[in-house]
């Protein structure tokens, strides 16, 4: 536990919290990809079903949070935070904040009548992609702020917004 602690600046045991849920939400993503996979390929409900799901979910793990790491080492310069389970909370953030918009912008999609069985394919996606911009950006907030991470994430959607030339919000 020292070594985790020391590799990840961890001062305080709640800070603890970043990288075991951190490590949870890894697990569960691979484990939900392999079920996804599993279903593609018709193996559910089979004697195989179980051991397929353990290794290639835990394969699925090993690779996901080597790539993580790696995520990490890129942009440890770029992204300025004063300690490394920082890294751990924003990631989380970005997680949480794609897949909420993601799966918030189906409903709001309906609820503004674009429905899916009410309008073309083409209409209901273009609308429902174009919902999750400003969805996003305010859960962003919302979120990042719940973590700890307020300052991080204001400082990152002012420049975000920015640079798609609509700086002038912050004015």
């Amino acid at each position: 536990m020292e070594k985790l602690k020391k590799r990840w600046e961890i001062s305080k045991n709640w800070q603890l919290l970043h990288p075991i849920l951190g490590a949870l939400l890894v697990m569960l993503t691979s484990y939900t990809i392999t079920r996804r996979f599993l279903h593609l390929l018709g193996l559910n409900n089979t004697i195989w079903e179980w051991i397929f799901t353990s290794v290639v979910s835990l394969g699925l793990y090993l690779v996901m949070v080597r790539f993580f790491l790696w995520c990490f080492k890129k942009l440890e310069n770029k992204w300025k935070v004063t300690y490394k389970w920082e890294m751990i909370a924003i990631f989380i953030v970005f997680a949480i904040t794609g897949s909420l918009a993601g799966k918030l912008a189906g409903p709001l999609t309906e609820w503004i009548g674009l429905g899916r069985d009410d309008v073309h394919d083409f209409l209901y996606w273009t609308a429902r992609i174009l919902l999750i911009f400003p969805i996003y950006q305010v859960i962003l907030i919302v979120v990042g702020w719940l973590f700890g991470q307020y300052k991080f994430f204001w400082e990152f959607e002012k420049k975000m917004l920015s640079r798609m030339g609509l700086g002038f919000l912050f004015r």
